[in-house]
């Protein structure tokens, strides 16, 4: 699990860096023509791609985390999945809003100078579509792993403190979310402490681990209790 958060920071961030860097005129992908633009091109595909590769991550977090937090609270547990689920999900939708941006640059081209002045303002509402999809999945994220980290923090699965900061962290975290839905641009600078915490806790992670489920019969009198043999067995 700790190894898919810190693969997801990466992956999903290489891939935004890598679809921006393949954006043409108007927020189109550059249509093909020459090296450059089919490089431009596949920049952006591969940036996608990469993209989601933080899809499927985020899934296998949830997947992960599921037998571990269920034992102590179910409801948690199945909150938390869905939520994981729903984040990829609207990830993966954000993901081919930038990948309708390279038959927008191969349209933009064809036009020709005058024709294609529509173009770029659907390009424009792709990368809204992107922006929107986002900060949805950023929100529910938020929500669901509140309870998350109340479950860490009734079961003691992390330091109590770092439960309470994860708690704190991601409220501010779907607040900064829902007000960038509002048009306040803030949401990068009150993502820091929950994206911080998800840091810490995949280094706890890989280095120690959730610590072992302790039995629920830990003196071991199932193991001693002698059952019954019925006369003439």
């Amino acid at each position: 699990m700790g190894a898919l958060i810190l693969l997801g920071y990466v992956v999903y961030m290489a891939g935004s860096a890598l679809a921006g860097s393949g954006s043409g005129p108007g927020g189109t992908a550059a249509p093909p023509g020459d090296a450059g633009d089919v490089g431009d091109q596949m920049r952006m595909s591969a940036g996608a791609l990469l993209m989601l590769v933080n899809s499927a991550a985020v899934v296998g977090i949830g997947v992960l985390v599921f037998p571990v937090v269920r034992l102590h609270h179910e409801i948690s547990a199945y909150a938390y999945l869905v939520t994981r689920v729903f984040e990829a999900a609207m990830m993966a939708v954000g993901t081919l809003c930038l990948l309708l941006l390279i038959p927008l640059g191969r349209e933009y081209a064809d036009a020709g100078a005058g024709g294609g002045s529509v173009l770029p303002a659907l390009a424009r509402v792709a990368q809204e579509g992107n922006f929107y999809s986002y900060q949805i999945a950023m929100t529910g994220l938020g929500i669901g792993s509140v309870l998350f980290c109340r479950a860490l923090f009734r079961a003691r699965l992390v330091p109590r403190f770092m439960a309470v900061w994860g708690i704190v962290g991601y409220v501010i975290f779907a607040a900064g979310s829902m007000l960038e839905i509002l048009g306040y641009g803030v949401g990068l600078a009150l993502s820091v402490p929950g994206g911080l915490f998800e840091i810490a806790l995949a280094v706890l992670l890989i280095v120690k681990g959730f610590p072992a489920v302790r039995s629920r019969d830990p003196e071991g009198v199932a193991g001693r209790v002698e059952v019954p043999v019925a006369q003439g067995a």
